[in-house]
């Protein structure tokens, strides 16, 4: 467990209130190529995870993700779509969150091109019953088309068949390992999955993650929201904090796989 400095409360230049606690946490840098530098790609294969929480552990608040989100989260969120290959997302999470195309930013786009990525990052969508809507923009606005991980008891006739490449892996499921392989034959090796909890538990269980990225909101929500992760059981994987930041309350932590230091 991380143990942080005890806050200290700090009088205020007015003295009619208190300012923040200081936590003693480094501040969440602003500007692509430093967060990019916290947030950095590897040289060798990565799947990068990223979900937001609140404090009492709550995934979302009436049902999506937005209620939680503050001060740099949206930041770290673009950030990790820049700097990656492939972004992978579970197709409950493509319709109950509205995905737009992934479109980067000018300068994210600008930003990638200079460090020799593709202007574009590829979309991948795991879907066992292919129930996607061929109108959302995330395929009618696409600047690349996009891939849907399936298995081969699918629907044929699923009309996303028309506006994505659609992949069979697995007899009745979908086989996340082999999906991620076939990323990698491709090129795309630095991988994000954006969720939902679902998914992240399958690849949890499947031993696919190799970062944590996660946001931490200062709520407490209560209600019935689940955890970022539910699936079938798996052994508890050992990670190792690369680095927490804060901004205005917000917790960025950073978890990896324990192994060697990174430059970050």
């Amino acid at each position: 467990m991380v143990r942080l400095p005890a806050p200290q409360a700090r009088a205020d230049p007015a003295g009619d209130r208190p300012t923040r606690p200081v936590t003693g946490l480094p501040e969440l840098p602003t500007g692509l190529d430093e967060l990019a530098a916290r947030y950095p790609r590897r040289d060798r294969p990565v799947l990068r995870v990223n979900f937001i929480a609140s404090a009492d552990g709550a995934v979302s608040v009436d049902g999506l993700s937005g209620g939680l989100q503050g001060p740099g989260d949206k930041e770290v969120f673009d950030t990790l779509r820049t700097v990656c290959d492939a972004l992978i997302v579970a197709a409950g999470t493509i319709r109950a969150e509205g995905y737009d195309a992934l479109r980067p930013t000018a300068p994210a786009r600008a930003w990638r091109v200079a460090h020799g990525l593709p202007e574009f990052p590829l979309m991948v969508i795991v879907s066992g019953s292919l129930d996607l809507d061929p109108e959302q923009l995330v395929f009618a606005d696409a600047p690349i088309r996009p891939i849907v991980l399936t298995h081969h008891g699918a629907p044929a006739g699923a009309p996303v068949r028309g506006v994505a490449e659609v992949v069979a892996l697995g007899a009745d499921r979908v086989d996340l390992a082999a999906g991620v392989r076939l990323l990698h034959r491709r090129g795309a090796t630095q991988l994000l999955c954006e969720g939902g909890p679902g998914l992240l538990g399958a690849m949890i269980a499947a031993d696919l993650v190799d970062e944590l990225c996660l946001t931490v909101a200062p709520l407490l929500a209560g209600g019935t929201a689940g955890r970022i992760a539910h699936g079938p059981p798996a052994p508890p994987r050992r990670m190792s904090l690369r680095h927490a930041l804060t901004r205005e309350d917000m917790l960025f932590l950073r978890y990896a796989r324990s192994g060697p230091a990174d430059p970050a």
